[in-house]
C-alpha cells in the first residue's frame, strides 16, 4: 500500500461499502457483504433453510426417493442422516430394510444402485445410507437409478466436504427426482447468532459477551459448539437457564480475561496494558491461542469499524447500520467506541498491518521471530499509527 495514495483508498472501500438505492417506497442499502453473498451460488442461510424443510417434510413422512447431502459443513449432513436413520424405519423393521454402505468399499457403482432396487421385506419401505460418498470415484454413474428410482426406496447418499457438479445431468436428474442439500458454512459473523438461536432453542439463554467468546475460540465448526454447548447443558444449576461467561470459562476452558475477543476489545478501546497483558498470555498457550486466529478476529473487527466508518457518512440511523455490519446490538457501543478512537484513515492502516503480519506468520519476507513476537510486535504498531507512513 506505499505506493498508493491514501484518500484514494478511502474512497475506493467506501465506494464498495455501501450503496443507496431508490426505489418509489423507500431507500434499499445494498452492502459489500450482501453483494458477496448475492454472488455466492449458496450460503449459510439458505442452509439453514433447505435443511428445515426437509426435515419438516420427514417429520411429516414425506419422503423422496433419493436425497444428497452435501457440502464442507457436515453438522446439517449428519442431522438429517441421523433422523432418516433413527426414525422413518422402526426398530423391528431395521434390520431387514435399513442398509449402510461406506464409499471406501464400493468398487462398483452397481452395488449401490442394486442395492437400491431391492424392495422392502415386510415394510413399506427400505433405507439405503451411503456414508462417505466423497470417496466414490464416479458417483455420477448413479444417473441411471436417479432417473428411475424406486419409490419403496429411500437412498440418502452423505457426500461431505464436497460439491456435486451442478452443471451435471446427474445433478440436474437428482433435484428433478429428489432432493439435495447443499450445506455452507456460517459466515464467522453469524456464529454468535447461532449460538444464541441453539441455546435459545435448548430452553436456555445465553449473555451476548459469553456467546461471542464462544465463537472466537470455537470457531464455525457446527458440530464442535454443540458438543461443547451440550456438555454444558448438563452441568449448569438446575434452576439456571442463563448462561454467562463464568460458565463458559469454568465449563469449557476459554478464559474470561485472555481471549481474541477481549484481545478486539482491548485493542478497540486503546488499552495498552490489557491489550499487551493478553498477548503476553496468549505467548505462553500458543496451541490454544493460535496466531491466525487472532489475525482473524482482529480483521473482522476492524473491517466492521470501517465499515462503520463509511455507514456514518450516509447517515443511516442505528437500526440499518446493525443490520448492514451484523452484530448484536449490544455490541453497538462498543463499536462506536472504536470508531472514535480511530479514525477511518488509522483504521485502513490497522487491516493493512493485519494482512503484513499474516502474511510474516506463514513465512513471506522471512523474519526471525515466533508467533508471540509477531503479535506483540502488531499490537504496538497499532497503539502507534501516527509514526507508521504509507
Amino acid at each position: 500500500m506505499q505506493n498508493y495514495n491514501k484518500f484514494a483508498i478511502i474512497k475506493t472501500y467506501f465506494n464498495l461499502t455501501v450503496r443507496i438505492v431508490k426505489t418509489k417506497s423507500k431507500k434499499k442499502s445494498l452492502y459489500l457483504h450482501d453483494i458477496i453473498e448475492q454472488m455466492a451460488k449458496f450460503n449459510g442461510k439458505d442452509t439453514i433453510a433447505k435443511y428445515n424443510q426437509i426435515l419438516g417434510d420427514l417429520k411429516n413422512k414425506i419422503y423422496k426417493p433419493i436425497y444428497i447431502l452435501m457440502g464442507d459443513e457436515v453438522y446439517y449432513i449428519d442431522k438429517l442422516s441421523d433422523f432418516i436413520t433413527n426414525n422413518v424405519l422402526p426398530e423391528n423393521e431395521r434390520s431387514f430394510n435399513q442398509t449402510v454402505i461406506y464409499g471406501k468399499d464400493v468398487a462398483d457403482i452397481s452395488m449401490i444402485a442394486d442395492t437400491a432396487r431391492r424392495f422392502p421385506m415386510m415394510a413399506n419401505y427400505q433405507v439405503v445410507i451411503v456414508r462417505e460418498a466423497q470417496e466414490i470415484k464416479k458417483i455420477e454413474e448413479l444417473e441411471a437409478y436417479v432417473k428411475n428410482p424406486l419409490k419403496s426406496t429411500i437412498l440418502v447418499i452423505c457426500y461431505k466436504g464436497k460439491t456435486i457438479d451442478k452443471r451435471t445431468s446427474f445433478y440436474k436428474t437428482v433435484v428433478k427426482n429428489g432432493e439435495i442439500l447443499e450445506s455452507v458454512q456460517l459466515y464467522e459473523n453469524e456464529i454468535s447468532g447461532w449460538i444464541s438461536s441453539y441455546i435459545k432453542q435448548q430452553g436456555f439463554e445465553v449473555e451476548p459477551e459469553a456467546a461471542s467468546i464462544l465463537s472466537d475460540f470455537l470457531g464455525n465448526d457446527l458440530s464442535r459448539i454443540v458438543n461443547e454447548l451440550n456438555k454444558l447443558f448438563t452441568v449448569l444449576p438446575e434452576n439456571r437457564k442463563k448462561i454467562n461467561s463464568l460458565d463458559i470459562e469454568e465449563n469449557i476452558g476459554i478464559s474470561r480475561d485472555y481471549n481474541t475477543f477481549e484481545l478486539s476489545k482491548a485493542i478497540s478501546n486503546r488499552d495498552v496494558v490489557k491489550a499487551n497483558k493478553i498477548a503476553s498470555h496468549f505467548d505462553k498457550n500458543p496451541k490454544e491461542y493460535p496466531f491466525v486466529l487472532t489475525i482473524v478476529t482482529l480483521f473482522s473487527q476492524f473491517s466492521k469499524i470501517l465499515k462503520l466508518h463509511a455507514l456514518r457518512r450516509q447517515r443511516l440511523d442505528n437500526r440499518d447500520i446493525i443490520a448492514a455490519l451484523g452484530i448484536n446490538p449490544f455490541f453497538m457501543r462498543d463499536y462506536e467506541v472504536a470508531a472514535r478512537n480511530y479514525n477511518m484513515l488509522q483504521t485502513v492502516k490497522i487491516i493493512s498491518l493485519l494482512r503484513e503480519y499474516d502474511m510474516k506468520s506463514k513465512g513471506f519476507n522471512y523474519v526471525a521471530a515466533d508467533d508471540g513476537e509477531l503479535l506483540r510486535e502488531l499490537i504496538s504498531k497499532i497503539f502507534n499509527l501516527d509514526y507508521i507512513h504509507y
